[in-house]
């Protein structure tokens, strides 16, 4: 993958802010971190969104983290540079072109400050650590019709669910709402807003577990 590549795989702003040495939100190299925090969170905040082999996400609506980073390590970029790239994304994420059917652009733009504080530092660390370390990963197919597999899989990093402990933002609370099955199946089939329609993504009987599950466990 080249630096192009590489550059709009992380939202188009990551080369520029390495190369110019300086982020727009302050360097946190050097400050304390809880990568086992940034876990929890990732996998809780971010997981349903981006690809990390290290923590078993799937997501493929924002950037590859493994494939972006990778590409960086390959080329001589240290850990602490991409530090401060995910923090300085975290704060200031942007708007970028969105192509769904483009493998190569994003499939939706991430809401600034998802997680602020010690936590993105947490999470920001801990990808740092992990991404592109393990290579290109890629998406991997989601088997079996377990409707909780498939929700923390696909689901979670956008949505608060409390029974699959997730606690995602850029979506809907499904707890808040309690949504019925014909809806959860509905709107998983034909997305919505920012959310791309899973149709194509997981067969019949796997968008029917998914959307049993929330239909099942949603505000209870």
């Amino acid at each position: 993958m080249s630096t192009r590549r590489f550059s709009a795989a992380v939202g188009g702003v990551a080369v520029i802010l390495v190369l110019s040495a300086c982020g727009t939100g302050g360097s946190v190299v050097g400050k304390s971190a809880d990568q086992t925090n940034g876990r929890k969170i990732f996998q809780t905040t971010c997981a349903g969104c981006h690809i990390l082999a290290a923590a078993g996400s799937q997501g493929t609506f924002g950037p590859n983290l493994d494939a972006a980073f990778a590409e960086a390590r390959s080329e001589g970029y240290k850990e602490s540079a991409i530090l401060d790239i995910i923090h300085d994304q975290i704060k200031f994420p942007g708007q970028y072109p969105v192509r769904t059917n483009d493998p190569d652009f994003l499939k939706a733009n991430m809401p600034a400050n998802l997680v602020t504080g010690q936590d993105a530092i947490d999470v920001a660390a801990y990808v740092a650590a992990n991404a592109g370390v393990q290579g290109f990963a890629q998406a991997a197919a989601v088997s079996g019709t377990n409707g909780k597999q498939i929700f923390l899989t696909k689901c979670g990093g956008c949505h608060t669910l409390k029974a699959a402990g997730t606690t995602g933002t850029t979506g809907p609370n499904l707890d808040l709402l309690s949504p019925p099955f014909p809806r959860v199946k509905k709107q998983v089939i034909n997305g919505g807003s920012i959310m791309p329609a899973f149709k194509g993504v997981l067969n019949d009987a796997q968008i029917n577990a998914v959307a049993k599950y929330v239909a099942d466990h949603a505000g209870k």
